[in-house]
């Protein structure tokens, strides 16, 4: 005999609404979240501020400034290793602040592929 106005597991109509509602929340969250990332730039420079690296929070790099007094063409693989060094350190500060705004918006929940 079927149960009236229920779901199998004892899920009603309300709470599926209500949970459909969450969703639909957290999904332009994150949409809001996502387009205030690409606004925001974070900086990494090593060797001294010799090579400096902007990327913005959806990781795409945005400059790369290299002092003149770095660039010897005797020495080009250090320049290589700085360029490297700071690309990456600034991909990881991207990362962080995506992380820490993620957590801000799922309340620290681990939803794994939402973002």
């Amino acid at each position: 005999m079927a149960r009236k106005g229920g779901f199998p597991g004892g899920m009603m109509p309300g709470n599926m609404n209500n949970m459909l509602k969450q969703v639909q929340k957290m999904q332009k969250d994150m949409e809001k979240m996502q387009a205030e990332l690409e606004e925001k730039e974070v900086e990494a420079s090593v060797g001294g501020g010799a090579v400096k690296v902007v990327a913005n929070g959806k990781k795409q790099i945005i400059s790369i400034e290299i002092k003149p007094e770095v660039v010897d063409p005797e020495d080009i693989e250090m320049l290589q290793d700085l360029v490297l060094s700071a690309v990456n350190e600034a991909l990881r500060s991207a990362d962080e602040m995506s992380a820490g705004k993620m957590a801000q918006l799922t309340g620290g929940m681990n939803i794994p592929g939402l973002f």
